[in-house]
């Protein structure tokens, strides 16, 4: 049963002393939680740690739903993230990895930022609630996915605007 304050701090100190090959899975399901500022909701995960000759070798893949703001037309709207990692946690500096994790002596490792992370590299740069989002309008700022507001776009007055009608 994981610690409600740390629930991703996991004892694989046993595991560490398990013949090379033997492996582990430790699964995570939570309605809600909370990774410093980012928030998850229906998450859901599956970590696998294997004992190899270096260290302990982490499969993990999660999923989960947060809230993002569409840059187009600024409404919050709710995006699922699937992410995957894998990490070696080292016994020794000799078989360090470039992420740069040892195994703590009293064989407990805490996921959340690993976890946090990864999930934050899926996170889209500019999110978009829809495909077809029509945005705000650049006149009035009326959400035109709600209702139009009347307004045309300006003609544009760049020299190449006559290339367009080529088109």
């Amino acid at each position: 049963m994981p610690n409600p304050k740390k629930p991703f701090r996991i004892n694989v100190g046993f595991i560490a002393h398990e013949e090379i090959g033997r492996s582990h899975d430790f699964p995570f399901e939570m309605d809600k939680i909370l990774l410093d500022d980012l928030e998850l909701r229906s998450f859901e995960g599956l970590v696998n740690i294997s004992r190899t000759p270096q260290g302990l070798f982490l499969q993990a893949d999660f999923s989960g739903a947060t809230t993002l703001e569409c840059v187009r037309c600024l409404t919050d709207y709710e995006h699922e993230l699937e992410w995957s990692f894998t990490e070696l946690y080292a016994f020794d500096s000799r078989s360090e990895t470039e992420s740069g994790l040892i195994l703590p002596e009293d064989g407990h490792i805490e996921l959340s930022t690993l976890i946090r992370e990864y999930a934050l590299l899926e996170v889209p740069i500019s999110p978009i609630c829809r495909p077809d989002c029509q945005g705000l309008c650049t006149e009035c700022g009326q959400n035109l996915n709600e209702k139009d507001c009347g307004h045309t776009p300006e003609q544009n007055d760049s020299p190449f605007a006559k290339l367009k009608d080529l088109l």
